[in-house]
């Protein structure tokens, strides 16, 4: 199969397939940086574009998983959210299966929350505003498209940070495309410690999964780590006590003066009906994102830290 598309107006797709094989030297591991299960990310800088990430399929997945690639594709081809990775082409061929996004310069939020240098540069009014722009985008997702997209991936290492700290979802090589005259049910997928409990005994595939994992990613950019077997705890608890707080809180960053204290409170209690073991039972991502911005009133105005 040969497929080659790129949405980017006034641009040649042969032409640029050859650019990125020429700049990367053919996928040279100097231009690497990063790799996961499904393949290798490389940076780019191309004259027409400047830097873009490339995601290289490795042909071993490529091959039990044909279904991925094109899956990312149409997940992502019409979506338009600023709190989402722009996808700019894509390339299939027998040498190589790729797809072009924006380079997000600061990575994922991952590699950021376990570096001890780089997590403090994440402040408590920073952190508050990426999880409103996962929250956004998640909404925009649910509601907003024209079928409804369950990520089912969604965590750290799926967030990417742009220059100025805000968050772009990647990586939607699992997502859902939901269909109203379907089951929409599907094989068991995504990161250990997000994916929702009644994913362990149903197939069916809902925007709840979702919000199950909106929950735990935004306890842990509270805390600054992973919450691990904590999270069952906190999914039985109707609020959040002041003797808890301390302990969800990152301790690398000075403890919030009272009007940050009190959004982290409220945001807390929301992460955790997120993971209610009844999908019913969670607030939509809407719901969600309407009760983030009414937030606003509460914070004090951003200050841009010198970087």
């Amino acid at each position: 199969m040969v497929m080659v598309g790129f949405s980017i107006s006034m641009l040649d797709g042969k032409a640029l397939y050859r650019d990125i094989l020429n700049a990367t030297e053919e996928f040279d591991a100097k231009f690497c940086i990063g790799q996961g299960g499904h393949g290798s990310v490389y940076k780019v800088n191309l004259p027409s574009l400047g830097n873009i990430a490339v995601k290289r399929l490795h042909s071993s997945f490529q091959n039990t998983h044909p279904k991925s690639f094109i899956n990312e594709v149409r997940a992502l081809t019409g979506i338009k959210h600023r709190n989402i990775v722009n996808l700019y082409g894509y390339c299939s061929k027998a040498q190589h299966s790729f797809l072009v996004y924006e380079y997000v310069e600061r990575g994922s939020l991952s590699s950021i929350l376990s570096n001890e240098v780089e997590s403090k540069k994440l402040d408590w009014l920073k952190r508050v505003n990426i999880i409103k722009g996962v929250a956004f985008a998640l909404s925009y997702m649910h509601r907003d498209c024209s079928s409804p997209i369950v990520h089912r991936d969604i965590s750290s290492s799926n967030v990417l940070l742009d220059s100025e700290y805000e968050a772009r979802i990647a990586d939607f090589g699992i997502a859902k495309i939901l269909k109203p005259d379907s089951s929409n049910c599907t094989a068991f997928a995504g990161t250990y410690g997000y994916v929702a409990p009644e994913l362990a005994y149903t197939m069916k595939v809902t925007q709840m999964c979702d919000v199950y994992s909106f929950g735990v990613l935004s306890l842990e950019i509270v805390k600054g780590k992973h919450l691990g077997d904590y999270i069952s705890v906190l999914a039985n608890s109707s609020t959040i006590d002041p003797e808890q707080l301390s302990d969800l809180l990152d301790e690398r960053l000075p403890y919030p003066d009272d009007r940050v204290k009190d959004v982290l409170v409220f945001i807390i209690n929301l992460a955790c009906s997120c993971l209610l073991e009844t999908p019913k039972s969670r607030p939509t991502m809407p719901f969600i994102s309407h009760k983030l911005s009414s937030m606003d009133a509460r914070l004090p105005i951003h200050q841009k830290t010198p970087i």
